[in-house]
């Protein structure tokens, strides 16, 4: 890959990044009932939920669970998304990775109506349910996974657990495929359709600009 000086870091990366920590410090380190108003007005929770509100599908995609959680979302838009800002441009690229975002809230969404229609009419599960936020960047982040292995299916990237290398586009792949496997097979714990739907979001926006564009970027 030949891509411009990957010293820089560029403006809308790293804005995103700083957002990010920003949203982590105000969560984690004020006091706790600054930490479940934040939570409760800005995660993300299904619909049918009391804490639910309309711009939650955008705002959720800045929170983190943890600091781990928080690290490896932006070690990944560090690592992949100063290529794509540079490729695609600032406005392109922060309207991809919001797309990806938002579309992966809205999937999460929809995926949370199916639960609920599943848990029926058990009180419990439904008010634990009900009361369980979604929150993180891993839909966008995943939209840009795609992002790069379309725009750069042979490159070469390292992975970290396990530390092999491997070309972008089997990258993309397994770890979609992945991400399917667990969520069909009720894997807890983790928004595997919303990644799906961050990757599917993306997905379409490339193929949308590509064919507006005369396939400047896929082809």
């Amino acid at each position: 890959m030949s891509f411009r000086s990957q010293s820089i870091m560029p403006p809308v990366v790293l804005n995103l990044i700083m957002i990010n920590i920003l949203a982590f410090m105000a969560t984690h380190m004020l006091g706790i009932e600054e930490k479940y108003y934040i939570l409760e007005n800005f995660a993300l929770f299904p619909a049918d939920s009391w804490f639910f509100h309309i711009w939650q599908p955008f705002t959720y995609m800045f929170l983190h669970a943890d600091f781990f959680h928080l690290f490896f979302n932006m070690f990944s838009l560090w690592m992949f998304g100063r290529a794509l800002e540079y490729e695609l441009g600032w406005k392109r690229f922060l309207i991809y990775y919001l797309v990806c975002g938002i579309g992966a809230g809205l999937v999460q969404m929809g995926i949370a109506e199916i639960d609920l229609s599943h848990i029926g009419n058990d009180f419990d599960a439904r008010i634990d349910y009900l009361r369980t936020p979604t929150l993180g960047a891993s839909g966008s982040i995943f939209g840009l996974l795609l992002a790069f292995g379309m725009l750069h299916p042979n490159a070469v990237i390292m992975l970290l657990i396990p530390p092999i290398p491997m070309k972008a586009k089997w990258f993309v792949i397994i770890y979609g495929a992945l991400e399917l496997f667990l969520g069909v097979s009720g894997s807890s714990g983790i928004a595997h359709f919303a990644h799906l739907g961050g990757m599917f979001w993306g997905w379409l926006l490339l193929v949308w600009w590509a064919r507006r564009d005369r396939n400047k970027y896929i082809y």
